[in-house]
């Protein structure tokens, strides 16, 4: 059995002896070839290959100019590609590689956009609802006189309307199975913090509710006068001043302007 796997042995030198070794698939390429590829790609939608190539820029020229252009368009060719945990990591890099490069408002511009482009069903997790509304703020704090701090602007509205849903989702629940305290907390969240979202008129309504069905009258009867006080026309005001007849608590004209 030695004697055989000595033979064996033998045999496996010489033939790896004889072999030529592989080429290598490295190949090193001239700078502005390389980025014009990585281009060709994301001119051509192909996201991920464009990602890949721009990264080979860095990786075979990574003290030149074309690399910091290179991991800002690797970072824009994931987030093309709806790869955002890739891009945030790649503008993370970037940020903290070239702080003061000219085009370091738009990488954090565009991490804000990875986040935004995720939110989504207001009932699922808001944690990345949450990372944009800072991330969308920090725009504004660090770029405030820049286009992208105006955009940023405009989708902090939205984030807060998605934010102060999930609240009014949780606020339902516990209304629904009588856990009314609790309901009442999450309204108020609402009223508090997201004055300026749609939610705001049906969470007023939720709270008379919520209000009447604990037997508490005059709260009930508060909240119902400011929502009619500003939103006389609308349907929840309807609701609510219906809702406090049935249970013979009279509204008058007088509380609308308490």
């Amino acid at each position: 059995m030695k004697k055989i796997l000595f033979v064996f042995l033998l045999v496996l030198a010489s033939c790896s002896a004889n072999e030529k070794p592989a080429l290598s698939e490295y190949e090193e390429k001239p700078v502005e070839e390389l980025y014009q590829v990585a281009k060709d790609h994301l001119d051509a939608k192909r996201f991920i290959a464009s990602a890949r190539s721009f990264d080979e820029v860095e990786r075979q020229h990574p003290y030149s100019s074309w690399a910091t252009k290179a991991q800002l368009m690797s970072a824009y060719s994931f987030y093309q590609a709806l790869k955002y945990d890739d891009a945030v990591l790649a503008l993370d890099r970037y940020i903290e590689l070239h702080p003061a490069d000219d085009s370091v408002a738009y990488a954090h511009y565009l991490r804000a956009l990875c986040y935004y482009e995720q939110i989504t069903d207001v009932r699922r997790d808001q944690t990345v609802t949450e990372l944009a509304l800072y991330s969308l703020r920090d725009v504004i704090r660090r770029f405030p006189d820049t286009d992208y701090a105006k955009d940023a602007k405009l989708k902090i509205d939205l984030t807060n309307t998605n934010l102060a849903g999930q609240q009014m989702s949780i606020g339902r629940y516990y209304l629904e199975r009588q856990f009314y305290n609790a309901a009442i907390n999450r309204f108020r969240t609402v009223i508090d913090t997201y004055q300026t979202t749609v939610h705001i008129e049906e969470a007023l309504y939720r709270l008379v509710e919520s209000y009447v069905a604990l037997g508490i009258s005059a709260e009930a009867k508060k909240v119902a006068s400011v929502l009619g006080y500003n939103y006389s026309g609308s349907k929840w005001y309807e609701l609510a001043y219906k809702l406090l007849m049935k249970d013979n608590i009279i509204l008058t004209e007088e509380d609308l302007f308490i």
